[in-house]
């Protein structure tokens, strides 16, 4: 039964991390290069630096994920928040190699490893917890790039996730698809499409 937990746990999570990942380039595509690099104010972050940040983020956490701190010295966060140079082109192929490492050592845990503690920044965490830290940093960050391509979109927004005035037909929807063992946020996406 523990084990079961565990890997339904597992599965969870990685799912999760899928969708934030699809949504938040869903956002992005709906984008401009300009509007990409965009600050909206002096104190902001662009979309192009905060992807730049969960790229930097992830690869220092997931790398060796079990055998070495999450904060590793490879890493300088504070230039993850300064465009100097940066592609969009460049930044999206960081940011693909930052959740290729995410999932190459997510994927492969065992019950077994749920056992093991690891260090983020020489503090203690069980995977769980390390897991749901990082789950909950990355949907942060995701939202705040959903939010800014929203704005820079406004009435041209192709919405992910409920429209406005659309959530009885949504509810109908779920209820139609009762089976259907996607997330939520993926059958979201499909009834957007539809609209």
């Amino acid at each position: 039964m523990k084990n079961q937990i565990i890997n339904n746990y597992l599965s969870d999570a990685i799912s999760s991390f899928r969708n934030y990942k699809k949504l938040a380039e869903k956002a992005m595509a709906q984008i401009s290069d300009e509007e990409f690099f965009r600050l909206i104010d002096e104190e902001s972050n662009s979309i192009a630096i905060i992807v730049k940040h969960i790229a930097g983020n992830l690869k220092s956490r997931w790398t060796d994920f079990l055998t070495s701190d999450g904060e590793k010295d490879f890493r300088n966060r504070d230039s993850e928040f300064v465009s100097e140079n940066d592609t969009r082109e460049s930044l999206m192929q960081f940011w693909e190699v930052g959740w290729q490492i995410l999932f190459d050592n997510l994927e492969p845990l065992k019950p077994k490893d749920f056992e093991k503690t690891i260090t983020i920044r020489s503090q203690s965490h069980t995977i769980c917890e390390a897991i749901n830290r990082q789950l909950t940093h990355y949907a942060y960050h995701v939202g705040q790039i959903t939010f800014l391509a929203k704005h820079f979109r406004s009435t041209e927004w192709k919405t992910l996730s409920v429209p406005k005035n659309k959530s009885a037909q949504f509810n109908n929807f779920m209820n139609e698809n009762k089976g259907d063992k996607r997330k939520q946020i993926e059958l979201v996406q499909e009834f957007g499409e539809k609209q």
